[in-house]
C-alpha cells in the first residue's frame, strides 16, 4: 500500500476523533479563538417545531387609511420577517402567506415569545433626525420624537449595512454603513454641525428614532461620510434588535396579532422513542445481512457505516441542521443509499474475482467500475434535494438539507473510507489468502490462485 492510503487513513482517524469529540453527550460546546475572532456554539441537537414544541402566532395586515395592501406588498413583508427570524437564530423556523392578508409564523424552541414577536411585527422604522441646537439633549432617549421642529434627515432605507460592534470601553454598539445617497446627505449635515463644545455653546444634536422613539442622541465632533455607529446605553441583545431592522428593513404593512399560542410537540415522546428504536433495529438488521453476504467487506461496511453516522450528527450538531420528523426520514433514507453504494462496490469485487483476478486488481478494477454508478445516482439525488430545496419551505427544506448532507457524507464514506480499509485489510496474509472471506463461493477459489500452464509432453520425432 503506497504512501497516499496512509495519509488518508490519518485523515478518517482525525475526522473520526473530531466528529466523536462533537457527539460527545455532554459536550460543552465550541470556544475557539483566534486572533479577534472568537468561534462560540452550543453542540447540541435542534429539534423542530413537531418534536420539541414552540410558537405559532397569525399576524394580520393593518393598512393605514387609503393604502391598499397588494400580493406584493404581503410577499414583501413575509420575506421581510423570514430574515428577522433567521436572524434571530431560530432553528427550522415557518413563515408562510394564508390568504390576502394573514402571515402565519412558526417557530420551534421559542424561550421568550414576546421577544420574537415584538421583533418581527415592528415596522422598524429607523431615522436620522435633526433634535435641533441646545446644550442638553432636548429630548431623553426613550421619548417620541414628533412635531414639525425635528427635521427628518432620512431612514434607515439607506443603510446599506448593519453589525453589531463595541466601543473603546467594550460597550455594545451598532456599526452602519450608508448607500451613497445617504452618504452625500450625512456628510454635508455633519460638516455643518461639528460641536466646539466651548464657552456652553449650545450644539446641534443628532437623534437616531426607531419608530418615532429616541434610541440615540448625540453631537456631532467631526464630519461623518458613509460610515458611523450607534452609541448608547444599549445591551447586546438591544443592540442585535436593532441590527437586524437596520439589516433587513421596514414591513410594507403594519401587522397586528390575530392568533397567538404555544404549541407542544405533535409527536409524543415515546412516539420519537419508537421511532429510534425501528431506526437501530434496522441498522442491526442491514448489518447482520451484510455480514453474512459479504464476509469481510460486510464488516468493513458496517464500519464504513458507523463512522458515515458519526460524520452526520456530527455535522447536524456543528452546522447545526434541525431535526424534524422529515429530516430524520431524510437522514435514514441516506443510510440506504450509503449501503447499496458499498453493495455495488462489493459486487464488482466479487465479479472480478471471479474473473480471475487477483484480490490486489479486483480491489482497484470493482472500485474504478462502480464509481461511475455511484457517481451518477447520488448526484441525480443532489439535484432533487436543490430543487427541494429551492421551492420548498419549511419541513420540505429541512429533508432535503438532512438528505443531501446524508448523500455527500455516503460518497466519501463509500469510496475513501471503505477502500481505504479494505486496502489495508488485504495487506494481511490471513485474509488475502482466504477468498471465501470475500463472498467467493468454494467453487470458485481455484480462480482466485496463480495460474499455471500446464507441462508439455514430450513428443518423439
Amino acid at each position: 500500500m503506497n504512501r497516499r492510503y496512509f495519509i488518508t487513513l490519518a485523515f478518517i482517524v482525525i475526522f473520526v476523533t473530531v466528529a466523536g469529540y462533537v457527539n460527545l453527550p455532554d459536550n460543552p460546546g465550541l470556544n475557539v479563538g483566534i486572533g479577534n475572532a472568537r468561534l462560540v456554539r452550543d453542540l447540541r441537537y435542534h429539534l423542530g417545531l413537531d418534536l420539541q414544541g414552540g410558537l405559532h402566532v397569525v399576524l394580520r395586515a393593518t393598512p393605514a387609511e387609503g393604502q391598499n395592501i397588494t400580493s406584493d406588498h404581503m410577499e414583501a413583508t413575509r420575506d421581510i420577517i423570514a430574515e428577522r427570524v433567521n436572524a434571530l437564530g431560530v432553528s427550522e423556523p415557518i413563515v408562510q402567506l394564508e390568504g390576502t392578508d394573514r402571515i402565519i409564523v412558526e417557530l420551534p424552541g421559542v424561550e421568550n415569545p414576546d421577544e420574537a414577536i415584538a421583533l418581527f411585527r415592528e415596522t422598524g422604522e429607523l431615522a436620522f433626525v435633526n433634535l435641533g441646537r441646545s446644550t442638553v439633549p432636548p429630548i431623553q432617549v426613550g421619548g417620541l420624537v414628533e412635531g414639525e421642529q425635528y427635521q427628518r434627515l432620512f431612514t434607515g432605507a439607506m443603510v446599506q449595512s448593519a453589525e453589531v460592534g463595541f466601543d473603546e470601553r467594550s460597550l455594545p454598539q451598532i456599526n452602519f454603513e450608508l448607500k451613497d445617497e445617504g452618504a452625500v446627505i450625512f456628510e454635508e449635515f455633519t460638516s455643518q454641525n461639528i460641536c466646539a463644545r466651548a464657552g456652553g455653546v449650545p450644539c446641534t444634536w443628532l437623534g437616531i428614532t426607531l419608530d418615532n422613539t429616541l434610541i440615540s442622541a448625540a453631537t456631532i465632533s467631526s464630519t461623518i461620510s458613509n460610515r458611523g455607529r450607534i452609541t448608547g446605553s444599549f445591551t447586546l441583545e438591544e443592540v442585535r434588535d436593532i441590527v437586524i431592522k437596520l439589516k433587513y428593513g421596514a414591513l410594507p404593512v403594519p401587522l397586528e396579532i390575530a392568533q397567538n399560542r404555544t404549541v407542544g410537540p405533535t409527536l409524543g415522546q415515546d412516539s420519537v422513542d419508537r421511532s429510534l428504536r425501528a431506526g437501530i433495529i434496522g441498522l442491526v438488521l442491514v448489518a447482520v445481512f451484510m455480514l453474512i453476504y459479504y464476509r469481510l467487506p460486510g464488516v468493513v461496511a458496517v464500519v464504513a457505516l458507523l463512522i458515515y453516522a458519526l460524520l452526520v450528527l456530527g455535522i447536524f450538531r456543528l452546522w447545526p441542521v434541525v431535526l424534524t420528523l422529515a429530516g430524520i426520514a431524510g437522514f435514514i433514507l441516506s443510510v440506504g443509499m450509503a449501503v447499496d453504494a458499498n453493495i455495488l462496490i462489493f459486487e464488482r469485487l466479487k465479479e472480478e474475482l471471479r474473473r480471475g483476478r487477483t484480490l490486489r486488481s479486483a480491489l482497484d478494477v470493482g472500485f474504478d467500475r462502480a464509481w461511475t454508478s455511484i457517481r451518477d445516482s447520488n448526484i441525480s439525488t443532489l439535484i432533487t434535494c436543490a430543487v427541494l430545496f429551492y421551492f420548498g419551505t419549511g419541513i420540505v427544506r429541512g429533508f432535503a438539507v438532512t438528505l443531501a448532507i446524508g448523500v455527500i457524507i455516503s460518497m466519501f464514506t463509500a469510496i475513501t473510507v471503505t477502500r481505504t480499509f479494505l486496502y489495508v485489510v488485504v495487506r494481511l496474509p490471513q485474509f488475502r489468502d482466504a477468498p471465501w472471506l470475500y463472498g467467493v463461493g468454494e467453487t470458485q477459489e481455484q480462480s482466485l490462485a496463480p495460474r499455471q500452464t500446464p507441462p508439455q509432453q514430450a513428443t518423439e520425432p
